[in-house]
């Protein structure tokens, strides 16, 4: 497993509030505030990879604030961005004006900047009037998110252009996006089965995301690197072909196409950072996997195996049968029947 994992319940009442905010505290320099800090239930995962600290959290309403003294006398020179799943925010950069910031958004903040962001009627900022404030049934009220914490020197972009950007509510529904907002959910959910090794590379894919994200908000994709292109394109390409694996027509040349590169770029593209694996070869590998799937589904068992192989793609019976045999070392029929019957297929 990657990170840490905190969740109130684990914590006794009292410490709960205090806990969260020292594990938050260790990239997020700044002033948090509750109205329920006597009985904070919040959970977090705090997931380090390299110089990128990722986190997913849900929290009752909180406010965080960071003026401009805290901006003077500490500032670990961090953009953080927030990926919002559940609820909303209201983000107010350096006392610009405030966004509110809601499901499937996300927004920038930068440490050298003053700022403050609300979940919720968090209140005004007088903290000992804030956190004795009745909490009442704004408890339910969650927001949940996913946050990234990145060196501003690991994005090749000036501050002077990004500045732009802070604060924004800036929709996270198509294009580079939603590949970066897919990820970064796509990170959380196999935290558990992620080892401490795989965390710089895939904050090397975070950085390189946020960057072809940004760049192209600014229009200013001829700024970053090579390797920060590729990354993002490969990024595209990996997802394309998880939306179309449903599709017999998908193939090297159809990906190709689809993204306005040649057959040759695709292929340099993906076996480069593939460890070799050919295109045909990935979609082949992922196709059988859910297949495989399928095949262990109780839901399904009464779905003929040709058809299991049909909605993945593979449209002849033959060839599935026998690249499942060199796959699993057993026939479809073979691991249904061993599954279905509990017994163990690998």
């Amino acid at each position: 497993m990657i990170g840490t994992v905190f969740r109130s319940e684990d914590v006794p009442t009292e410490d709960r509030f205090d806990c969260w905010r020292e594990l938050t505290g260790r990239t997020r320099h700044c002033e948090a505030i509750s109205p329920h800090a006597a009985d904070y239930r919040a959970e977090l995962r705090h997931m380090e990879m390299g110089p990128v600290t990722v986190w997913k959290t849900s929290i009752p309403p909180t406010r965080f604030v960071r003026n401009a003294t805290m901006a003077r006398r500490d500032d670990p020179e961090l953009y953080h961005l927030t990926l919002v799943l559940d609820g909303d925010l209201a983000v107010s950069p350096d006392a610009g004006p405030t966004a509110t910031v809601g499901p499937s958004c996300l927004t920038l903040i930068d440490s050298s900047t003053p700022y403050d962001v609300r979940s919720y009627d968090a209140g005004s900022y007088d903290a000992r009037a804030y956190e004795t404030r009745s909490a009442g049934p704004e408890r339910d009220r969650v927001v949940g998110g996913v946050a990234v914490d990145l060196p501003k020197a690991m994005l090749p972009l000036s501050p002077h252009r990004v500045r732009h950007l802070l604060g924004r509510s800036l929709p996270a529904r198509e294009g580079t996006g939603a590949l970066l907002a897919d990820f970064l959910v796509g990170l959380e959910r196999q935290a558990a089965f992620l080892q401490p090794s795989d965390g710089p590379r895939l904050g090397t894919v975070v950085r390189d995301l946020m960057a072809a994200w940004l760049a192209h908000l600014l229009e200013a994709e001829a700024a970053l690197p090579p390797e920060t292109r590729q990354e993002a394109l490969l990024q595209h390409i990996r997802a394309f072909i998880q939306r179309n694996l449903h599709d017999p027509e998908l193939t090297p040349g159809v990906i190709a196409a689809a993204h306005h590169i040649s057959l040759s770029h695709l292929h340099r593209v993906f076996t480069r950072q593939s460890g070799g694996e050919t295109v045909a070869a990935s979609i082949r590998a992922q196709r059988l996997d859910r297949a495989h799937r399928d095949l262990a589904d109780p839901a399904l068992q009464t779905t003929p195996i040709h058809a299991v192989a049909a909605r993945w793609g593979m449209t002849r019976a033959s060839d599935f049968t026998r690249a499942f045999r060199a796959a699993y070392g057993l026939s479809p029929k073979e691991h249904r029947q061993r599954s279905l019957s509990g017994a163990d297929t690998r």
